[in-house]
Order: C-alpha cells, then structure tokens, then sequence
C-alpha cells in the first residue's frame, strides 16, 4: 500500500495550550481513513494544518511526496476541502455555482455530470438556499470534487442529517473512494465511521490512543472480555427507520 500522507511528530500549540501533542500516522492512498475524537480532541487541528490551513508548531507532513514546509501550494492543488455550508452564496443557482468554482480552479468541469454524480441533477437551476439540509451537503461534497483532488478532506459531513439524508451521503463518499480518491473523514458517529472507514484513529487531549481498522479494534476489545450491558440485535432503530421509510432521497 501506498502511502499518500505521512505525519510525523505533529505538534500545535496556541500559547501555553498543547492542542496536539506530536502524534504520527500514515493514510494510504485509496482509503477512507477517520479521525475520531471528543470535541477539542485535535481532530480538525490536526486536518487543517494538512490542508495548508493552518500553521504547525512543528513536525513533519508530506502529502502525496510533498513537503508541506517547501511547497504548500502544491499540496492545495491535489487536495479538495469541504467548504461550510454558510460558505456559498445563497442567491446562486447549482449550475452558477460550479461555475464560480470553475474559474477558481481553472477547471472546465460539467456542472450536469457533476450534478448528476450526487443526485442533484433535478435542482441544476435552484438557489443553493432552496436547498434541504442533504442536498446541501451533497453539493458541498461535490464542490471538492472540481479540481479533481487525489485526497478529500470532509469534516464531519452528516452532522444534523436525517438518517436517509445520512445513509446517502455515506454511499456518495463510497462511490468517490471507488474513483480512486483518498477520502480523510471526522465523525462523531461511531456507526459512520465503522460503515465507511478502512482504518481510524482515535484521538483525545492532543494524542492518538488506537489506530487500525474498525473491525480490528472492536475484535481487540471483546477479546479483553468486554460485553455489552444490552444484548446487541442484527439490527438497530436507524435500521428499522430506513426500511419502513424507504431510501428515496425525496428531500434528505
């Protein structure tokens, strides 16, 4: 396996406050790899100083052979990041939108095959306000897609989702894996993370305390002689929901 980003020792400090305290993993390329924690953990710390949006304290990151210290604008060009949804102008329509982000990157991307790709072909010509929560989502995943990255960067994207909305987004980030795309996630939903993810690492307080796939480590943990207080059901409420309500996108 390849490895596509290399962090080394990564440190950030604000003051007298370490928010991540020299951790080191690898991502290989072609896999969805998760970054889990709390809330202040150091995740997005962490994702926005590979993303060349933030300022390390010191260590070492190398994305795709690229030193992040010698060329920071080499790496912006083969990585995409999701933007916030508050981040699109809301009067634009769909197809105005992917436009913008055409002349941005010096790309010549179809907005109807892009469009096509997440569903969203039907609201070519709605404002992005018009949009449902989902859609709006799926649209901004999409958006990274334009400069044709060979990593995407979402950060927590299905938080405030309905389960369908969630479970359709899960299959876009599946069918963009397929392409070839690295895809580097934080979730704070453990269900998310063990569906998509090849591997995580789970991080607190600035560290990594596991790394390895999902299955890996809930095996290391039963083996230890863990159990669940609850009998655990082949299936849970997310499930019952789905099946009953169907997996029409209809307005998620």
């Amino acid at each position: 396996m390849k490895t596509i980003i290399s962090v080394k020792d990564l440190v950030k400090n604000y003051g007298n406050f370490n928010a991540v305290k020299g951790i080191s993993f690898e991502v290989y390329e072609g896999e969805i790899f998760g970054l889990l924690g709390p809330n202040g953990a150091g995740k997005s710390t962490t994702l926005e100083i590979i993303e060349t949006l933030r300022e390390k304290t010191s260590g070492e990151v190398i994305v795709d052979g690229i030193n992040l210290d010698k060329e920071p604008d080499e790496i912006k060009k083969i990585i995409g990041v999701q933007l916030q949804t508050s981040g699109y102008y809301p009067n634009l329509n769909l197809t105005e939108l992917i436009g913008l982000f055409n002349g941005l990157y010096n790309r010549t991307v179809d907005p109807a095959a892009l469009l096509d790709m997440v569903n969203l072909q039907e609201k070519a010509k709605a404002k992005f306000k018009e949009l449902s929560g989902g859609q709006k989502q799926r649209f901004s995943v999409a958006t990274t897609l334009i400069n044709d990255p060979k990593i995407i960067f979402l950060d927590e994207p299905t938080t405030g989702l309905d389960p369908q909305a969630r479970r359709s987004l899960w299959e876009l980030i599946k069918n963009i894996r397929q392409r070839g795309t690295t895809v580097i996630i934080t979730t704070h939903y453990m269900d998310e993370a063990e569906y998509l993810c090849d591997r995580v690492a789970i991080i607190d307080a600035g560290k990594i305390l596991v790394m390895d796939s999902p299955d890996k480590l809930i095996d290391e943990l039963v083996a230890t002689g863990f159990e669940r207080p609850k009998e655990v059901k082949k299936a849970n409420l997310e499930d019952v929901f789905i099946y009953h309500t169907g997996h029409s996108l209809r307005e998620s």
